[in-house]
């Protein structure tokens, strides 16, 4: 009973994560880093976090605009206030307040919301950068891991084979058993391997699924395979990456965008000027006060300019606090050009070392292949024994999967090349 749940679950399980589409669709590369621009939900943060900043900026330009305010008011005065006032009043208001002069606050507060919503920009490059490497890792690892599964299958026959070849020689007594064992013991482990493999696949999927905007979708395939893309020799780029790397644009907007602080600050010590108006309505018994009519209606005028004399050196000391943040922030531009291009040069290095590996790794097919061709020929002659011929099947097996290691670790390395020197795109 307990085997039989166990196995519902499974079949319940395998419905939902397989589902039965009458098509399967195929992604390529390409397609995949579309996708996650487009939808996954980091981008899609970083989205509405820019047009946050758009309309906190076209607000801030209504600032030089008037404001106008309206208000209503009824009283009920009891004994012995209604004496003073009347018993009964209602009044109504409206003033409207208009900016002059204000030092530049407007204009700066306009430009400062202008660069916050540039950074907002330059933090989206960011994530769009990282997240196409992210793209590039997940996809090449589901083509690593489907790579393997086929290479798993193939050990598994030839293991089969020489399985079936041994037991017919320990039947017939002319080996001994334990060559037997060996390939079986063999065949057990190149089982888990294929099931951790499939297991792998599965997670692979979903890692990928999730970066594209398609989160526990494993229903479709991937269009490329280790053997389907060519290796780019790359020549070592005389390129800027400061300037073409995100981060350093996002920093040089922040240190702007700390200069215009700055000048904020000293904009609230200079003069400001403004004018209202307010006209208001009154009705009641007897409100006039100066006639004892029932209504009262008149208007007023202002016009305010007032002037910072002495402070106690309360902005001075803004000023200097803000000056210093600059120059920390400019320590933190020089640093993170310093580690960009220790990055460049890092990845670099990693690209060329991946190079260095399939270039080994194809010359040990090589050597393996003909290792195993020249071990399955002196088997059949008798010269070595069935030991003999699952070392040399292991040794190829190695020797395959050490390609496909180093043909995506490639694919996975240009990528972080490419966002290092700023060009992933």
């Amino acid at each position: 009973m307990h085997t039989f749940c166990r196995v519902l679950f499974i079949m319940v399980l395998i419905g939902k994560v397989f589902p039965n589409n009458a098509q399967t669709p195929t992604y390529a590369l390409e397609q995949c880093r579309q996708m996650a621009l487009t939808q996954n939900k980091k981008i899609k943060a970083a989205q509405f976090q820019i047009e946050a900043t758009r309309v906190a900026r076209d607000a801030s330009k209504l600032n030089d605009k008037p404001n106008i305010d309206a208000s209503v008011m009824a009283i009920h005065a009891g004994k012995p206030l209604n004496q003073l006032l009347p018993s009964v009043l209602g009044s109504g208001s409206v003033m409207v307040a208009q900016p002059i002069y204000t030092g530049g606050q407007i204009k700066l507060g306009v430009e400062a919301n202008n660069k916050a919503l540039e950074i907002s920009e330059g933090q989206k490059a960011i994530t769009e950068a990282e997240l196409l490497v992210s793209v590039e890792s997940a996809y090449w690892q589901i083509v690593q891991v489907k790579e393997k599964i086929v290479l798993a299958q193939k050990y598994k026959e030839m293991l089969l084979q020489l399985q079936k070849e041994l037991k017919n020689a320990v039947d017939a007594g002319l080996t001994y058993k334990n060559d037997l064992l060996r390939v079986e013991v063999n065949l057990n482990e190149a089982d888990l391997n294929i099931t951790k493999a499939q297991d792998g696949l599965i997670l692979a999927k979903l890692n990928l699924a999730q970066i594209i905007g398609q989160s526990n979708q494993i229903d479709f395939h991937i269009a490329d395979e280790v053997n389907t893309f060519n290796v780019e020799l790359l020549s070592p780029k005389v390129t800027n990456a400061e300037e073409l790397r995100p981060e350093i644009q996002v920093l040089n907007k922040v240190m702007e965008l700390e200069h215009i602080k700055t000048s904020l600050i000293k904009a609230e010590h200079k003069p400001q000027l403004s004018f209202v108006f307010s006209g208001f309505a009154s009705v009641g018994n007897k409100v006039n006060f100066s006639n004892g009519d029932s209504f009262l209606g008149s208007y007023l005028g202002l016009l305010n300019f007032s002037i910072p004399i002495y402070d106690w050196g309360k902005n001075a000391q803004k000023v200097k606090e803000q000056e210093l943040k600059i120059q920390a922030k400019k320590w933190e531009l020089e640093e993170s050009k310093e580690l960009i291009n220790l990055q460049v040069q890092s990845a670099w290095i990693q690209l060329n070392k991946t190079l260095k590996k399939i270039d080994l790794s194809n010359l040990s097919i090589k050597q393996s292949e003909e290792n195993l061709r020249l071990a399955n020929d002196r088997y059949k002659a008798g010269t070595i024994t069935g030991k003999d011929v699952l070392e040399a099947q292991v040794i190829w097996q190695q020797a395959y999967t050490s390609h496909i290691d180093a043909k995506v670790e490639y694919k996975v390395s240009l990528a972080n090349y490419k966002r290092a020197i700023g060009e992933i795109k």
